[in-house]
């Protein structure tokens, strides 16, 4: 009689065995399971996100601060050296708007935005060198009229020395400017690989979405296995007893 029920037991359960794998095989005909869904999913948005960041057009925050000083540099007057700071400072406040708004650049901003506040620190000196010529070549008149030529021109030569020397100087703040500009394009371009290289490490070292799919289908699987095992064999001994 012992006998007898082990083998209902073993019967059953292998009945039930080659019953659930019927029927895994053939809900694995009938559609995709959970893990292959969500790895379709993630291959559809990381071509969606691969497509937007190669139609995105990458901004440029060092074109700034070199319009910014070419304007000075042009400026002839105390009101076109005006209007560059004014220039300077509309782009100062774009700037400080956008590094809000786009992070990941911050620190590309913020050179740009340094370089704009010299740029009116700058126009300030312009000015008053400006106004100082001015003074210069009023005197500079003013001795020509009274026939003193030694000093007339001894004057008007010290100007164009200060003028030259102004010129010069002007044209090493663009110069200073494209140098920072490249510098800053190559800190972030090395910013950026590092953060791509620390994203593949960490998903590297992350498990991925179809393992903890799989893995969560075998608990499942795993769980529900010894309940529904033990039905038949209860089932089996009930029937031999009667």
């Amino acid at each position: 009689m012992s006998g007898m029920q082990v083998n209902s037991t073993v019967t059953a359960s292998a009945s039930w065995q080659s019953q659930s794998a019927a029927q895994a095989a053939e809900k694995k005909d009938s559609g995709p399971d959970l893990y292959e869904m969500m790895r379709d999913a993630k291959e559809k948005a990381d071509a969606t996100r691969e497509k937007f960041n190669a139609i995105k057009p990458k901004p440029r925050y060092g074109g700034a601060p070199m319009e910014a000083y070419a304007r000075l540099a042009r400026a002839k007057r105390p009101s076109e050296v005006n209007a560059a700071a004014g220039f300077a400072r509309r782009q100062i406040a774009r700037l400080k708007a956008a590094k809000q708004a786009d992070p990941d650049n911050a620190k590309r901003i913020q050179a740009s935005i340094n370089q704009l506040q010299k740029a009116v620190q700058r126009a300030g000196k312009k000015n008053r060198e400006l106004n100082r010529e001015k003074i210069a070549q009023d005197r500079q008149k003013k001795l020509m009229q009274e026939k003193r030529t030694r000093e007339a021109r001894r004057q008007k030569q010290e100007l164009l020395r200060k003028q030259a020397m102004r010129r010069l100087r002007e044209s090493g703040y663009l110069r200073e400017a494209e140098v920072d500009n490249r510098m800053q394009n190559h800190i972030a371009a090395v910013d950026m690989e590092l953060r791509e290289q620390a994203q593949k490490l960490a998903s590297s070292i992350q498990p991925s979405m179809e393992a903890v799919a799989q893995q969560y289908a075998a608990d499942s699987a795993a769980m529900a296995l010894p309940e529904e095992v033990g039905a038949p064999a209860s089932g089996g001994e009930i029937d031999l007893q009667a």
